[in-house]
């Protein structure tokens, strides 16, 4: 026989209180009329041989665009932080941009929330419990996995990484159809050619 010891969980009030969670602004605004009004973003595990990696997301709420992801082998602010910049330059936002996550720390972190002032971001979180709140990048990355992950095994991040880049910018943006779209892909609703 052997005794097993509990793990004693130490709760850091300080921490948690220093980094708050927002309301969920999503609630009260209006449906995006325009790409870049509303951003949502979230990050996911995926199985890689025995370890998990992570893939952060950013997706456009009005054409369910990816337009930015970012797949790393750690979890933590500075990651989910380059993806952001990364969308930033590329899609350069007018400010008041609604940016919704859930509440990871990796949003919450004093930097990410420095770099959302800074592009004058209003941010959005989940309400406790409420996952749903974030449904369109849920709904992405069950997708991506459904499609994608679970069908397959891979054994190196450079080969995960070339077939998750060809799924979201050589089929998932460009050739999905999307029912909440009018059976258009996001590029099409976008009027991108």
């Amino acid at each position: 026989m052997k005794a097993r010891s509990a793990h004693v969980y130490r709760r850091l009030r300080k921490l948690r209180n220093d980094l708050k969670a927002l309301p969920n602004y999503r609630l009260e605004a209006a449906r995006p009329t325009a790409e870049n009004q509303q951003w949502s973003s979230d990050v996911t595990y995926i199985k890689l041989g025995k370890k998990y990696v992570f893939l952060a997301v950013v997706l456009d709420l009005y054409s369910r665009r990816i337009i930015s992801w970012r797949l790393g082998a750690s979890l933590s602010a500075n990651f989910a932080r380059a993806t952001l910049r990364e969308v930033f330059t590329s899609r350069k936002p007018d400010s008041g941009l609604l940016f919704h996550t859930d509440r990871g720390i990796e949003y919450r972190a004093h930097k990410t929330q420095a770099l959302l002032k800074q592009y004058q971001v209003k941010h959005s979180m989940n309400r406790p419990g409420q996952c749903t709140d974030n449904a369109e990048v849920e709904s992405f990355f069950k997708t991506l996995k459904g499609e994608l992950l679970h069908a397959t095994s891979f054994v190196t991040m450079r080969q995960l990484r070339k077939h998750i880049k060809a799924y979201i910018e050589g089929f998932y943006n460009t050739q999905r159809l999307h029912s909440g779209l009018g059976y258009r892909t996001p590029l099409e609703f976008e009027g991108v050619n």
